[in-house]
């Protein structure tokens, strides 16, 4: 997992340092980089395993909840319509609006909700390995 992380990185380093007429126009822009979740916990060792990293897009309608859930792998995304509030357990809360990024809790139980007009659409990425489900529902 942490040479996919740093092949990532290369190719970004890469891009950003090339300065030709053809390149010129390439901006690359760093959303975030971290070592914690929105509301501070340290993110976890990445487990032993066969890497698998899973890429999804997600629209909530407008005025519309998740289930509570919880990731037991790293994920990270970015909102790319509308607005987004997450509540963890603990109630704290993060609000999203378009173009924001964020990087999920772990093994805490949370929900996001649209509270908007528009729905909001945001991609997500994990980071896992292979045979780890990305979302644990409760059942309450």
């Amino acid at each position: 997992m942490k040479n996919l992380l740093i092949r990532v990185c290369f190719v970004c380093l890469l891009c950003n340092s090339c300065k030709s007429n053809e390149t010129s126009d390439i901006k690359v822009v760093k959303l975030t980089e971290t070592t914690k979740s929105w509301n501070g916990d340290i993110l976890p060792e990445y487990p032993k395993g066969q890497p698998k990293v899973s890429i999804l897009r997600i629209t909530i309608p407008p005025k519309k909840k998740l289930e509570i859930h919880k990731h037991p792998e790293i994920n990270a995304g970015v909102l790319l319509k509308g607005a987004l509030t997450v509540i963890s357990e603990k109630n704290d809360t993060l609000y999203l609006k378009k173009g924001d990024p964020i990087v999920e809790l772990v093994n805490t139980w949370h929900y996001g909700k649209n509270e908007g007009a528009v729905p909001a659409e945001i991609i997500v990425f994990y980071a896992g390995i292979q045979g780890t489900p990305i979302t644990v529902l409760k059942h309450e």
